[in-house]
């Protein structure tokens, strides 16, 4: 692995800002929902994926560790998750750009106003829990508030000194290292944490081997807290992390019949393809509690992003190969094959990335007559950038070997798209306040502002001394909400709420274009008797204006690769369930089991205006029916066994399939994975584990995008050992 000098380990915070009486029931001020006792109380839909639930399986792939929560949508693309693709309820997923997405309750995104698209993903095998938000309380995070939000929280600083040592060891070169070790007294605290990630990869180059995969993480947590008995208590966080991985991912999948003979062959035209790119954050979390009602927090962030996707952009072969003309079918194979001479361009998909900002809020309880309230307001001033110099190296493949000719620097008015700097300014205010009206009802009243500037400035020289084309914009919105839960009974609670949606257009847009908004309404009920939980939450959400962002990795219905394109009008509803039990068997065995369902019905409600989108076209990448199980078996003594089975529709890869005239290649295929892990607990420190990812080795066409069919994860077989200490 060629590495990337460790600059500046620049730094993060795990804003684990617990503070004694009030701030301590909220736990750590990074969480979003707090614990799973929490979400019977919320406005609205949230799920949680705790520790203990992580610990089942061992995933390190953010996909699976998310497939089973519902309103949830996963398109794979690497089978590592290292760039996941996520979606709530409608939302679409590409590079998870349509959801708030933070990490300790800070947005993680590399430039979320600017440049949306989440090339960087946290390393998900390092976290502790992860949370999903969904309906009006999604608003108090923002700026994306039409899916929902994503929290991952990092491992906590613990109250004692303890440790963790994790080593595994599986099928296609696959390594992986996690350890973690920390201390606390009274008024202080610590924590050194990282995660190394090795892989051959599963995928097979034609004449140039395996693409490998090399990610490290690095993570350091301080803490300094008052005395028990100060006046004002008062604790600040520090967090500090740094990561870098190169991975030889491509945009290149394969032909249908290539898929059907070896849906893990990758074609040689793609061989030079690397993502190489390091990330760097840190967080300051100040909280003091100002009397045992009002807490103020204080959060500062800083996150750079670098990387570099060396990648060929050849899906009109495979489009040629796939079509019903022999000659161009032919010829296009031959070339992919490496059999036929061929020069072509490998684009550095170079781009440099930085976010900055500083979030302010309070909690604060009091009451008004008989009436409590718990309000929580705040604001945020936030800046991001992407500056993009993106040369192109010319090659020609000669007898199936890649040979280097030229390289054109972006200096011509033609290639500024490819030397550019986009930049946003944004500034928001959040105000949130639960309301207890009696014993049994709960009234949830948010209302958040955004007030966004971006700009986007091209270049037509390298030196930058020549400026291009200059666009500018800027948008505001006020977005109320309204949530109320009615607990009918012990048993039984009733939920209702609204709120504006709403999704920065990005540093693309153009002058006077409008954000993407949307009215979003979920009403449901919930049941837990203490043995048994289930829910049950239907949404509809009535977009006025639904925009996606243009990107190679997802065109636009108008074949655009950049900018902002106007979908129009949208309705999107569904129904999202869950149950979950535990059954106690003879002998002291236990039997846990866990069931979630998501269906979504969406289409385009009106022509756009250039007629490329008409009524009743459906939305691209949208699955009808997602549902997942899990079930384990716990001896109550040293062995655990757990297996989990996640269903995904079939999915058009394109807004026209509603229209008829479809063929294969205009769908995904619809997938069935099992996956399965067995614990052995050797001592109460030491455990070993065998996990199988995709236990039947089923594989199919997951994603035609970018450039062509591409599957899931093979079988793969895992052994690991867990020392705790």
């Amino acid at each position: 692995m060629k590495r990337f000098f460790l600059s500046p380990m620049a730094i993060a915070l795990a804003a684990a800002t617990a503070v004694p009486s009030h701030a301590e029931e909220r736990l750590e001020s990074v969480s979003v929902i707090g614990n799973s006792d929490s979400i019977s109380k919320l406005p609205g839909s949230a799920h949680l994926v705790d520790a203990e639930e992580l610990a089942e399986f061992e995933f390190v792939d953010i996909n699976r560790m998310m497939r089973s929560v519902p309103g949830v949508y996963i398109l794979e693309e690497d089978g590592y998750g290292l760039r996941p693709n996520i979606g709530i309820r409608g939302a679409q997923g590409g590079r998870s750009a349509k959801i708030s997405l933070m990490e300790d309750g800070v947005l993680v995104a590399p430039a979320p106003y600017s440049a949306p698209e989440a090339y960087y993903f946290p390393s998900a095998g390092r976290m502790d829990a992860i949370e999903v938000l969904k309906g009006p309380a999604a608003l108090q995070y923002g700026p994306f508030s039409v899916g929902g939000a994503v929290n991952m929280l990092s491992t906590p600083i613990p109250t004692a000194s303890q440790g963790m040592v994790q080593l595994e060891a599986g099928e296609y070169g696959e390594t992986r290292l996690h350890a973690h070790y920390g201390s606390s007294t009274e008024t202080t605290g610590w924590l050194l944490e990282t995660q190394q990630q090795y892989a051959d990869g599963f995928r097979e180059i034609d004449r140039a081997g395996s693409a490998d995969i090399a990610k490290e993480d690095y993570l350091l947590k301080g803490r300094l807290k008052s005395d028990a008995d100060a006046t004002y208590r008062q604790q600040l966080d520090i967090k500090l992390q740094y990561s870098e991985e190169e991975s030889g991912m491509s945009y290149l999948g394969l032909t249908d019949a290539d898929f059907k003979r070896d849906p893990n062959r990758r074609y040689g035209l793609s061989a030079l393809d690397e993502m190489q790119n390091r990330h760097s954050t840190i967080q300051l979390n100040h909280s003091i509690e100002l009397s045992n009602n009002f807490t103020l927090h204080t959060q500062a962030y800083y996150n750079k992003f670098k990387r570099d996707w060396f990648k060929v952009s050849e899906g009109e072969l495979i489009e040629d190969a796939n079509n019903d003309q022999i000659i161009t079918a032919a010829l296009s194979q031959a070339i992919l094959d490496g059999e036929w001479d061929y020069a072509f361009g490998v684009k550095h998909n170079n781009r440099e990335y930085e976010a900055r900002g500083l979030q302010i809020s309070a909690d604060w309880r009091f009451n008004t007559a008989s009436v409590s309230h718990e309000l929580t307001f705040g604001v945020r001033q936030h800046q991001d950038e992407v500056d993009r110099f993106q040369p192109v190296e010319n090659y020609e493949q000669v007898d199936g070997k890649l040979v280097y000719l030229s390289t054109d620097i972006p200096d011509t008015v033609k290639e500024s798209s490819n030397n550019r700097i986009e930049e946003a300014e944004a500034t928001s205010f959040f105000i949130y306040d639960d309301i207890q009206l009696n014993d049994k009802l709960t009234l949830t009243a948010v209302l958040r502002y955004e007030d966004i500037e971006t700009e986007q400035q091209r270049y037509n020289d390298a030196e930058r001394t020549e400026k291009g084309s200059y666009r500018s914009n800027q948008v505001d919105e006020w977005l109320p909400g309204l949530g109320l839960v009615y607990q009918a009974s012990e048993q039984w609670s009733l939920l209702a709420g609204v709120h504006r949606g709403f999704a920065p257009p990005g540093a693309g847009a153009a002058d006077g274009q409008g954000p993407e908004l949307s009215t979003n309404y979920e009403w449901g009920a919930r049941f837990d008797n203490g043995s048994l939980n289930a829910e049950l939450i239907a949404f509809y959400s009535d977009y006025e204006n639904a925009l996606q962002n243009c990107s190679v990795a997802v065109k636009c219905p108008n074949g655009a690769e950049s900018g902002t394109y106007q979908l129009g009008e949208a309705d999107i509803k569904g129904l999202e369930a869950t149950f979950g039990s535990e059954w106690a068997l003879a002998n002291g065995w236990v039997l846990p089991v866990r069931a979630t369902y998501t269906f979504t019905d969406a289409e385009i409600s009106e022509d756009s205006d250039g007629e490329e989108l008409l009524a009743g076209d459906n939305l691209e990448y949208l699955p009808e029916n997602v549902f997942a199980v899990s079930a384990g078996l716990d001896s109550g003594a040293a062995w655990r066994l757990n297996l989990t089975a996640a269903y995904q529709d079939e999915m058009c890869v394109h807004t026209r399939c509603n229209r008829g005239n479809t063929d294969k290649f205009d769908y995904t295929e619809s997938l069935w994975v099992v996956d399965a892990a067995a614990h052995y607990d050797f001592s109460t420190d030491l455990t070993g584990y065998l996990k199988v990812d995709n236990l039947f080795d089923e594989q199919v066409i997951i994603s035609r995008s970018p450039d062509g069919a591409r599957a899931n994860r093979p079988r793969t077989a895992t052994l690991g050992m867990k020392y705790v200490f």
